[in-house]
């Protein structure tokens, strides 16, 4: 099904309109303005073609390519599924898409095995994957099973139509009851594998608040504004309160019998590509996370506090 564009506004060059207004990556959207799948006004154009406001632009996507992925039965907890998407509660541990040292055991892998259909705009290694979220963090992603449907869903995260929230536990304890980071992400100047706060980085902002607090450590309901890589990891440690179990961002050994980070995508609404229905989802916090509360004296399926934020 082609994807159809009204540019709302002029004077710069198609593909950069174009990846910017659409979950097509810069190089995709230039491959398929070489193989003509890209029309403005029912014309071929090329990648210099400068947008005028009012052109109707269209996009048909080429057949997919075969996926190098493959298939592998995997259990998966899903929350919502319908014809064009389905809601997945990824547990800790779990890789989101095939990468280098990852083959397979992926929420790919599974989702092929579970879905069989899924949406190509994120190309054959990524599947149907409108967002991601760490390997050691838990929690909520929404997984589009046709390129109209991802295309919607990456639209209303870029508008903030649709939104993710999480609860972290954090070391030490913060001095109000709320607050946002404001502070631009980009790769670490001397470790590449990592991301850091600096100046000329994509703009980032997480908006936080204090749910409960501890003797050492402070638990947080956070909500994201942009989503950058690690950007809850790299703004809680930029305020010198580091995401508990994170030994990249945080103390290098582990705490509270932790495993990994704890961060839980609790929360996640969005607009129904299709229906228009307003849809939101929770996930309980999974058993990693309520040990670690335990250990420092909640308990964690007891507290008013949390049932709150989950009404």
């Amino acid at each position: 099904m082609p994807i159809e564009i009204l540019a709302e506004r002029g004077g710069v060059r198609l593909d950069v309109f174009l990846a910017s207004a659409t979950a097509y990556s810069r190089s995709r959207i230039q491959s398929l303005l070489k193989s003509g799948a890209v029309t403005v006004n029912g014309r071929v154009v090329n990648k210099n073609h400068l947008v005028s406001a009012g052109e109707r632009i269209e996009i048909l996507p080429p057949e997919p390519e075969p996926s190098g992925v493959s298939a592998e039965e995997i259990p998966l907890d899903i929350v919502y599924e319908d014809a064009a998407l389905c809601v997945v509660n990824k547990p800790q541990g779990m890789v989101v898409h095939p990468a280098p040292g990852h083959a397979g055991g992926t929420l790919v892998n599974a989702l092929l095995h579970h879905l069989g259909s899924l949406s190509t705009i994120g190309g054959v290694e990524r599947p149907g994957i409108v967002h991601r979220i760490d390997r050691m963090t838990s929690g909520l992603l929404v997984v589009a099973k046709n390129d109209a449907a991802h295309q919607a869903l990456s639209q209303q995260f870029q508008t903030h139509e649709a939104g993710r929230e999480y609860l972290a536990l954090v070391d030490g304890n913060l001095r109000e009851d709320a607050g946002t980071v404001d502070a631009p992400i980009g790769r670490h100047p001397k470790d590449r594998k990592c991301m850091a706060v600096v100046a000329g980085g994509r703009e980032a902002v997480t908006h936080w608040r204090v749910v409960a607090r501890f003797q050492t450590h402070t638990l947080l309901h956070l909500r994201l504004e942009t989503g950058r890589t690690h950007q809850i990891r790299v703004h809680m440690a930029s305020i010198h309160h580091p995401v508990t179990g994170d030994t990249v961002y945080g103390a290098k050994k582990p705490q509270l019998g932790l495993a990994g980070q704890a961060l839980h995508g609790f929360r996640l609404h969005f607009i129904h590509p299709e229906s228009g229905d307003r849809m939101c989802f929770t996930a309980p916090l999974p058993e990693y996370f309520c040990k670690a509360l335990q250990k420092l004296g909640c308990a964690a399926a007891d507290s008013d506090v949390l049932r709150r934020l989950y009404e």
